[in-house]
């Protein structure tokens, strides 16, 4: 059943979120190629990496609705070294009984804004296994240009998965300096 959400708000993560927050991630972990992790990981965790990005400026968010969390998203970095510091990746997961509500497209959009908000230039998107069309098209329509496909790089489910590489100017861009 795909749910079609009552009015939805887009606010930042808390801890108090990470229950929800868990399952929905839990459930791309063990079902989905979205993700290359394997073992979904515990509470915990999933609030040592919230406080983890929030504590860095980095954008953590969720979409609620009726108290209900149905999807997050956060932008990371993009790798640990200080050159990257501008740059982030975006990660995006929705529950599935709010696939396809445009949860993920309002969550993206709002992301672009805050990531640029908080001085990040570039957003790259490692979109795990080439075949996720709808999350490659989401991207696109949001301003990501395709950079580059990484054949066979994860295996999960018994098969090899490629990475779709995406990435998207935040302000400026490259243009100038910070």
């Amino acid at each position: 059943m795909t749910l079609t959400p009552a009015p939805t708000t887009f606010r930042p993560a808390t801890l108090a979120d990470i229950p929800a927050v868990t399952a929905i991630y839990a459930h791309a972990v063990m079902h989905g190629t979205a993700s290359f992790e394997v073992d979904p990981p515990a509470e915990a965790e999933m609030a040592r990496r919230l406080s983890t990005l929030q504590a860095s400026g980095h954008p953590y968010l969720v979409a609620e609705s009726e108290g209900t969390v149905l999807a997050f998203a956060y932008a990371g970095p993009y790798r640990l070294r200080p050159a990257y510091r501008f740059t982030v990746e975006d990660s995006i997961y929705v529950a599935p009984t709010a696939m396809r509500a445009g949860l993920g497209r309002a969550l993206l959009f709002r992301l672009l804004v805050e990531s640029e908000r908080r001085g990040f230039r570039q957003m790259i998107a490692v979109i795990g296994d080439a075949e996720q069309i709808p999350s490659i098209e989401l991207h696109r329509d949001a301003g990501f240009r395709l950079v580059g496909i990484l054949e066979g790089v994860g295996r999960k489910f018994d098969r090899w998965l490629g990475s779709v590489m995406m990435q998207r100017a935040l302000g400026d861009g490259a243009t100038n300096p910070p």
